[in-house]
């Protein structure tokens, strides 16, 4: 009887490598799709609120943290170019091509502000439903309130760590570029995560939860 079972194990595996790689691949579009359209980004008035996230978590959730870290320089990747080719105010913290104020030439450590927070999107946003699932005690996985949870605080990790890194980084250049006086930075920035990062914060808590339910019961039943 068990070496029927591991037989059927065995058998499982190259399905499930290929039913990751499928979602892996699918996932990569949605980024994509979102990253190059304005579905994905919204430009506001010094910086570009996104979505792009949200594939980023659920891509976590579903296929772990390495895969999610790749989703999350996906997600870089495509806020790399956005603001390279489009750039609004604050484009300069996120690509070395565009200039910093005051200054005639890009600076690499945009990069930085631009790859590391993605990619934590998708490191932390699984540990953190794999850790609400231990906490809620829940045997079944695809819990909403895990779900919704890894949701917020993904969205968060991402509006939080952009917006320290610019403020690390680029606190004179974010001030110049806004017109404003240097030691109003931190309430400008602090403005910014508690508005605009909140409301993206819930908006992926509601997709990451509704969506990510469908897709975490689908992936079960399928490797069942």
């Amino acid at each position: 009887m068990e070496e029927q079972q591991q037989e059927v194990i065995k058998m499982n595996q190259p399905s499930a490598k290929y039913r990751d790689f499928v979602l892996m691949a699918l996932f990569a579009a949605i980024i994509l799709l979102l990253g190059f359209t304005p579905l994905g980004f919204i430009p506001l008035v010094v910086i570009k609120a996104t979505i792009v996230h949200i594939p980023v978590i659920l891509g976590a959730v579903l296929l772990g943290p390495k895969k999610g870290a790749i989703l999350g320089g996906i997600f870089g990747l495509t806020s790399l170019i956005s603001n390279t080719m489009t750039p609004v105010v604050l484009s300069f913290a996120f690509t070395p091509v565009i200039p910093v104020p005051g200054t005639a030439q890009g600076n690499w450590l945009s990069l930085i502000v631009c790859f590391i927070p993605r990619i934590l999107v998708g490191v932390i946003s699984y540990y953190v439903y794999r850790l609400m699932e231990k906490v809620l005690h829940k045997k079944e996985k695809g819990n909403v309130v895990s779900l919704a949870v890894a949701g917020f605080v993904g969205s968060m990790v991402n509006t939080i760590l952009v917006m320290g890194l610019i403020y690390a980084l680029f606190r004179d250049a974010y001030a110049q570029a806004n017109g404003i006086p240097v030691d109003a930075v931190t309430g400008a920035v602090l403005t910014v995560v508690g508005t605009n990062g909140v409301l993206e914060a819930l908006v992926a808590a509601v997709l990451v939860a509704a969506i990510g339910k469908v897709l975490v019961i689908f992936n079960q039943k399928h490797r069942a």
